[in-house]
């Protein structure tokens, strides 16, 4: 197999080299880089908060990550494969019950799942990977760019964690914290694709139970300051004791306010009332057109300014500048009820579902309204409260490989053979179709190139190919020699690197993994006895 040298005039150290209580292992072999992802429990409590603070929001919200490779119209193939060993094998752990199979229908394995991360440009992103069999079962397998950001000097990324079975914001058997990232030297520190794998292990599993939405009263400050979900507490006054209020206040708080009952008319902000009439400022909620055409309260058949729904929209930013609203998570029941009254013109808001998630987002702005003085009902702010999902109680999962399994290991085997991967596609082919959605698993099933794959560009000469049309996310997928449909257990013997389009139609049409030969062994034997451990105590059973 071929080997990148060093640069003359001096070593290079690598850097997973250099952090403390990284796997002695890295260290006695050239081939093995090894970096810390959480090196900590406190480190993974806050990366597990992060990622499953309100109802999962974060998880939601991430995108596929994916290399754009429409530099690579076609594959270069040439000669086959010289293993460096004889061939070798690693059986899985934890297979599910055997079953007798009827029919071509394909049994998806409990151990795949979406890595989760966020990349070094701040943005957060998931591919594919799987539960890999261990001596501590603890380990996953995935892609080398799936934990390794080489657009950022090959630097790890952070906030690592595998979800298995993961499904639009759920996690079945629980989230898994990455601890420790092992991954082939010439990748870590030369973006050596030929070496794009890694193995990543991982602290016991969490599972959240929730208990409903938490309410926190804070401060002005504090509410005038977050950006999620927030109201105020109204108590209901008399005319005398506003009046007194606003003298002492000003008309617009902060500690009294007024709403509008009844039939009122909007009207402009310089309107002189009638006799017997008061005019008051309020808000309505309106379309994400009009609100558009409201920046900066210019607009003069909306008078006023884009606001929050708090206090009928009265000002209590402190600074009159426009708000810019961000969504909101939402459960699915209430992505349905909001869409059946977006339909009836109930709603004017906007909601979409994203990455499997659901997600509403409302427009409001100030507006002037005259009505007749005896329908006022006038009210005090008596507190300030931020809405942070739901309050949850956290449980130690166990061990990834006693929940889900873990698929097994081979090595140095001939090309040729058939694999089955499974991994979740999302993006767009480069024609703009997007046939996929990244909620459910896809599979895709043939024999392996016989001949090696050459990109110059990626330093890639020695990969194997599938024909598999699958798009952005399946990066880091598992390709699986001998899968059992009945166990549903099989060797990782390939990782989907990268995605080609070979017929220059504009849409993906093969992909590739590294081969996986004794260096590749080498990686996974040295993150396979590594020991992780759990971030929580266990719950009493």
């Amino acid at each position: 197999m071929k080997r990148i040298l060093l640069p003359a005039g001096g070593a290079l150290l690598a850097t997973g080299l250099l952090a403390a209580g990284l796997a002695g292992a890295a260290q006695a072999d050239p081939d093995v880089d090894a970096a810390a992802l959480a090196a900590s429990e406190q480190k993974a409590a806050e990366v597990l908060n992060f990622w499953m603070k309100s109802d999962n929001a974060a998880l939601k919200q991430a995108t596929a990550y994916y290399w754009d490779n429409k530099d690579v119209k076609k594959i270069v193939q040439k000669g086959g494969y010289v293993a460096d060993g004889k061939p070798g094998s690693t059986p899985p752990i934890g297979a599910e019950k055997t079953t007798t199979v009827k029919s071509q229908n394909v049994n998806l394995p409990k151990s795949i799942g979406k890595v989760f991360f966020e990349g070094r440009d701040g943005k957060l992103y998931w591919c594919s990977g799987t539960s890999i069999q261990s001596n501590y079962r603890n380990l996953v397998a995935t892609a080398g760019h799936c934990v390794y950001d080489i657009a950022a000097n090959d630097e790890v990324v952070s906030r690592w964690v595998f979800v298995p079975g993961y499904y639009q914001g759920k996690a079945p058997w629980g989230v898994y914290v990455g601890k420790q990232a092992f991954t082939h030297y010439d990748f870590s520190n030369y973006e050596d694709f030929d070496r794009d794998y890694a193995f990543v292990t991982v602290y016991n599993g969490v599972n959240l139970k929730g208990n409903g939405p938490s309410t926190k009263q804070v401060d002005k400050a504090e509410f005038e300051a977050y950006k999620g979900e927030k109201d105020v507490k109204l108590e209901k006054i008399t005319k005398d004791e506003y009046d007194a209020g606003v003298a002492k206040y000003g008309p617009e708080g902060p500690f009294t306010s007024k709403t509008v009952k009844g039939a009122a008319k909007k009207v402009a902000k310089d309107y002189t009332p009638a006799a017997g009439e008061v005019k008051a400022l309020g808000g309505i909620e309106v379309t994400e057109f009009d609100y558009n055409k409201a920046a900066n309260g210019s607009n003069a058949q909306l008078n006023g300014e884009k606001c929050l729904v708090i206090s009928n929209c009265k000002d209590l930013q402190g600074d009159g500048k426009p708000v810019n609203l961000s969504k909101v998570a939402i459960s699915e029941s209430e992505y349905k009820d909001l869409v059946a009254k977006k339909a009836k013109g109930e709603f004017l808001g906007k909601v979409t579902t994203e990455n499997g998630g659901w997600y509403k987002q409302q427009y409001y702005v100030k507006q002037w309204f005259a009505t007749p003085a005896d329908s006022l009902e006038y009210f005090k702010i008596v507190g300030y409260f931020i809405i942070d999902g739901p309050s949850v109680t956290v449980t130690d999962a166990g061990r990834l490989g006693d929940n889900v399994g873990g698929q097994g290991f081979a090595w140095n085997q001939a090309t040729g053979k058939y694999v089955r991967t499974f991994g979740y596609p999302y993006a767009k082919h480069p024609d703009g179709s997007k046939p996929y959605s990244g909620v459910t698993p896809k599979w895709c099933y043939g024999k392996t190139g016989a001949k090696a794959t050459k990109v110059p560009s990626l330093k890639i000469e020695e990969h194997i190919s599938l024909k598999c049309a699958v798009t952005g996310g399946y990066n880091g997928a598992p390709w699986l020699l001998k899968y059992s449909n009945a166990k549903r257990m099989g060797y990782v013997n390939g990782v989907t690197s990268v995605l080609y389009d070979t017929d220059n139609n504009d849409r993906w049409d093969y992909m590739s993994s590294p081969y996986f030969d004794g260096e590749t062994n080498s990686v996974y034997a040295a993150a396979a006895n590594v020991w992780s451990g759990s971030i929580i105590p266990k719950a009493d059973s």
